[in-house]
């Protein structure tokens, strides 16, 4: 199926009102890739008719992004153009939203050097760490969206039929982001509604820990003081309310760092910088990363706990159930957005300072005193399955019940 006009349409009116909900006179920043042109076009109308008075489109081509690695030196690489930041962080100042259309080729840069990547990657996020802590922060509305391209969705459907991928990609994406509803909008609302009571549940608890057990996960979770869980739907400080991932299906909070230990094995492959990395397991102590191993990925997976002091801890713990869309269509979709909706995850690398009371306004060494990681990375990976179980820790040393066989335990969930 190519999408139709009426279809784009529906997809863009909604990403910009329930995504980041652009305001008038508000400027929007979309960072695409050259295949998402007609999507894109769909979006600016629609940003415009919401009163944007500056829509500017940062255009990506996976293909020269190889071609860049294949020949510029280390050094061309890892050199970030001062107006690269400039333009990020004047936006940012400015109070201007950033949407991101996420659907990147799982193998681009598989035959590349995972040093160069790693270098590359970590220069860039060094360059950008202050335009990063505005969307951290949510100090400006920002969201996360993907359509269909095509090394994206035959390596989904494993298929060569470029087509006939494509088409069942987009009709999968509609369903699993409620375009194919009648009103997609009042679907998202139901939708936040259940994700804000389990949120709230989560933050009237204020368990001490949490206890995961499966076959891939034996794992406890010390939780900081004052704690804060999110999901669904988040309010920037401008005030105005946005849904930073779309789709979404997760809680999520930050774990205290230094207390984190066990061993947990992924469920689903990581993509990261172009690379994949499979069959992995992590061994953590007090917190850090002490043992991994990786039968695919090893060495892009040791570049990424090497990226800074932060990278071995981890940042966010997420819970989804089993049943959840993504889960149910039995897919791997190699795109962290998708596949972390499908399955409880957890992210190594920086926390989001929102998950924990006044967070957002403490410097990185007042964040760590309270066991709030800071890292250049966030890095989720996904350790869900349908025989997960996780236990909230009470403060008397009670267990009860959170997730049961991958499913909630949860009242009204």
């Amino acid at each position: 199926m190519v999408p139709t006009k009426e279809q784009l349409s529906k997809y863009a009116h909604l990403t910009i009102q329930m995504g980041v909900n652009v305001q008038k006179g508000q400027a929007l920043l979309i960072n695409a890739p050259i295949e998402a042109r007609q999507f894109v076009h769909h979006l600016v109308d629609e940003a415009y008719e919401a009163g944007s008075e500056d829509v500017q489109v940062n255009w990506i081509d996976e293909v020269l992004t190889k071609k860049r690695y294949d020949h510029e030196p280390l050094s061309v690489l890892e050199h970030v153009p001062n107006w690269v930041v400039e333009r990020q962080m004047t936006h940012a100042k400015n109070g201007g939203a950033v949407l991101n259309i996420h659907a990147p080729n799982p193998d681009l840069l598989e035959d590349v050097d995972a040093e160069r990547v790693a270098k590359a990657s970590k220069a860039r996020s060094e360059a950008l760490k202050d335009f990063k802590k505005y969307i951290i922060n949510d100090k400006i509305q920002w969201s996360i969206v993907s359509v269909p391209t095509e090394a994206w969705a035959k390596k989904i459907y494993d298929t060569d039929d470029a087509d006939k991928a494509v088409e069942d990609l987009w009709k999968r994406i509609f369903q699993i982001v409620r375009v194919d509803q009648d009103d997609p909008i009042q679907a998202w609302k139901d939708h936040n509604e259940t994700l804000f009571h389990i949120r709230d549940y989560l933050n009237d608890k204020q368990y001490d820990a949490l206890e995961y057990s499966s076959e891939y996960v034996d794992l406890t979770v010390k939780l900081p003081e004052n704690h804060v869980w999110a999901g669904g739907g988040a309010v920037a400080e401008t005030g105005a309310s946005f849904n930073p991932n779309m789709p979404t299906e997760e809680v999520f909070t930050a774990p205290d760092f230094r207390g984190v230990n066990g061993t947990v094995q992924n469920t689903k492959p990581l993509n990261y910088n172009g690379n994949l990395i499979d069959d992995f397991k992590l061994t953590f102590k007090d917190g850090e990363v002490v043992e991994y191993e990786a039968s695919k990925g090893k060495e892009t997976l040791k570049h990424l706990l090497d990226s800074d002091e932060g990278a071995k801890y981890l940042g966010e713990i997420a819970l989804v159930p089993h049943s959840s869309p993504i889960s149910q269509s039995e897919l791997v979709f190699f795109n962290t957005l998708y596949d972390e909706n499908a399955s409880c995850h957890l992210a190594l690398g920086s926390a989001y300072p929102t998950n924990v009371e006044g967070g957002e306004k403490l410097e990185d060494e007042e964040l760590k005193e309270k066991g709030i990681n800071t890292s250049l990375i966030h890095e989720d990976f996904m350790v869900g399955s349908a025989d997960l179980n996780v236990y909230g820790v009470t403060k008397d040393g009670d267990k009860e019940p959170i997730i049961k066989d991958g499913e909630w335990a949860i009242k009204g969930a």
